[in-house]
């Protein structure tokens, strides 16, 4: 089985090197001073070693996904060049990125969460606002218009949670 880790592999229009990710991770420098600068830093590592495939920690489709308060977001064209850092500094360094698209629902750490019920997560001490209808197709609305930008911003991909 692991003659196949170091093989060249082609996943829809992705063409790997190897078949190395690294997979999502909450790295807490969303809440720093040049959070993108230093997200480039430390993904542009992973990349120099060998990683082909990098996923990034969840960033929101809308403030009612957000994990954290100060936790990152793509809703807006204004925030592409910001995320045009990170996607920059992997492909120079000769990696692919996909952008983690993520609602944390009940897991939340905020009191604007939504969750299908009112139902509190037994890790959280914030209580869900029950999502409506109308939020639903909002929130559809809000990860779509995320993965366009993320596309604008120069990710390879997006992988969706939440």
């Amino acid at each position: 089985m692991t003659q196949h880790l170091f093989k060249e592999i082609t996943i829809g229009p992705l063409t790997l090197p190897n078949r190395i990710i690294m997979g999502s991770m909450h790295t807490g420098l969303d809440h720093v001073e040049d959070a993108f600068e230093r997200l480039a830093a430390f993904y542009k590592e992973r990349a120099l070693g060998g990683v082909a495939l990098i996923v990034t920690g969840g960033v929101s489709p809308n403030k009612e996904g957000l994990l954290s308060p100060g936790a990152m977001m793509l809703t807006e064209q204004s925030q592409v060049a910001d995320y045009q850092i990170i996607t920059n500094t992997v492909h120079q360094s000769g990696s692919k990125i996909l952008l983690q698209i993520l609602h944390a629902g009940r897991y939340a750490s905020h009191d604007k969460l939504v969750a299908p019920s009112a139902i509190r997560s037994p890790i959280n001490p914030f209580e869900p606002h029950e999502i409506t209808e109308d939020s639903i197709q909002q929130t559809i609305k809000d990860f779509v218009n995320c993965a366009q930008l993320a596309q604008q911003a120069g990710f390879d991909g997006i992988e969706l949670l939440g």
